[in-house]
């Protein structure tokens, strides 16, 4: 059974980067068919989906992040990677690792597979 980790600082001041781990064990980020996905829940909002790094090592980030986001992977530690630059108080959430179904993205109900849950706060 597969299994997520998040880690991380839990506070970041504004204008510096975030930085999270996401630990895999159960499955390889190099299985093909998925997505390794990151998505926050700002507090009192729904889900937002920041962006995924694929079997291939492929990216694709939310328009609306893509220019802060950064995602990446180390596969001999199964580990994937999420930084985020110049943070303000609107990244204020709880972030989530999760293995999407490739086609599925953007579809919470078809994540099979979430970790727990990290809170990030933005505070000076």
């Amino acid at each position: 059974q597969v299994q997520l980790q998040e880690s991380g600082p839990g506070l970041v001041k504004p204008s510096q980067t975030l930085s999270l781990t996401c630990t895999v064990s159960g499955d390889s980020i190099t299985t093909s068919y998925y997505y390794w996905s990151w998505i926050r829940q700002p507090p009192g909002k729904g889900l937002e989906w920041i962006g995924y790094i694929n079997y291939s090592g492929s990216t694709y980030y939310s328009p609306s992040l893509k220019n802060r986001t950064s995602i990446s992977r180390d596969t001999s530690n199964n580990q994937f990677f999420l930084q985020m630059t110049s943070v303000i108080s609107e990244d204020t959430a709880v972030y989530y690792c999760a293995r999407v179904p490739a086609g599925q993205w953007g579809k919470a109900n078809r994540v099979g597979s979430w970790g727990q849950g990290t809170q990030v706060t933005v505070s000076s």
